[in-house]
Order: C-alpha cells, then sequence, then structure tokens
C-alpha cells in the first residue's frame, strides 16, 4: 500500500446479516455514498460483524490498526436495545469521543423522525483513524452523512490523517482559509 492510498473501512453491525439470513443493506448504502461524495480514489475495506461488543472492537482495532483506514463508518446496533453494543464497542476502542458527531446526527434525523432521540451513535479517533457510527437505516446514513461529512475531511487533517476532496454537488467539504493541502 502506498501512502497516497485512501482505504475506508466500512462495518455493519447485524447478527441477521453475520449470520446470511439477511441481506446487508447498511453497508452497500455508505458505500454509495461515499463514492458519489468522494473525488479522491479510495478503497473500500468491509466487514459485517454480529451484534457482539468484543468482535465490534476487534473488527475496528483491525480496520484502524492493521489495514490502516483513516476512515471507520460504522452502520447498526445503535439504538436503545439490550443487543445494541456498537457505541460501547467505538468509545472501548478510541483515543477520544467528539460528541459533535453524534449531536448532529440526531439533531438531523429528528427532523425526519420523532425516535432519533433513542440513536446513540458516536465518533470518536483512535489514532489516525476517524471512527463514526451510523444508523441502520440506509435512509438514515445518507441523512446523517449529508449532515456531517462536511467537517470529515477536515478532521482527518487535523489527525494527520490522508488529504480527501469531495464533490461540491454532493457536499462541500470545509476548511478553514489558513488550512495547507497536506496529507499523510
Amino acid at each position: 500500500m502506498t501512502e497516497q492510498e485512501v482505504r475506508i473501512g466500512i462495518v455493519t453491525v447485524s447478527d441477521r446479516a453475520s449470520r446470511g439470513e439477511y441481506e446487508d443493506q447498511g453497508g452497500p448504502a455508505i458505500r454509495e455514498w461515499l463514492q458519489k461524495a468522494l473525488t479522491t480514489p479510495w478503497e473500500p475495506v468491509t466487514r459485517i460483524v454480529p451484534d457482539e461488543q468484543a468482535q465490534i472492537e476487534a473488527a475496528l482495532r483491525q480496520l484502524c490498526d492493521e489495514e490502516r483506514c483513516c476512515l471507520v463508518v460504522t452502520t447498526g446496533g445503535t439504538g436503545p436495545a439490550l443487543r445494541d453494543v456498537t457505541p460501547e464497542a467505538t468509545e472501548a476502542v478510541c483515543d477520544k469521543i467528539l460528541d459533535g458527531f453524534g449531536e448532529q446526527m440526531r439533531a438531523v434525523s429528528l427532523k425526519y423522525v420523532p425516535t432519533a432521540i433513542l440513536s446513540r451513535q458516536i465518533a470518536g479517533i483512535r489514532g489516525r483513524s476517524l471512527i463514526i457510527n451510523l444508523p441502520g437505516k440506509p435512509s438514515a446514513i445518507a441523512e446523517c452523512l449529508d449532515g456531517i461529512f462536511a467537517a470529515v475531511p477536515y478532521c482527518l487533517d487535523l489527525i494527520e490523517g490522508p488529504y480527501i476532496e469531495t464533490d461540491p454537488a454532493v457536499i462541500e467539504a470545509f476548511r478553514p482559509k489558513h488550512a495547507k493541502k497536506t496529507g499523510s
């Protein structure tokens, strides 16, 4: 892998999808959104894991530490159900939690459904990787990415990740005027 390659982890957290009983719709929805939004070439690294905290943590660690994904996006396991443990797994592997991502995703989702207040998605940093939890429903995935992704490229800059660019027709990345184009 060259230093310029951008790798993005996509993790579907679902008991049924991990057993092959249910077609994963969340992971493909994330990939489709990113394919439209990013103009920087990138490679997806996908995983499907059950709603088991240890397995979610292991997948996140592997994608960040071994696969060197600058961004890891999860789908599923963010609600209040007993088996929903994605936020706990994310918090366990992160060095820093970025509360603003979860706050903004809930604010965006509240425009569509009153049950958005039940959502517990979070985001955090592990080394030079940004991990973001998204809901499981494909339409909610797109709504949340539309609401937060403008901040993702600059966040990656700040943690010394690769410089990624977006298609302004889909989402315009925000960087302060003083920010320089760099990358690892």
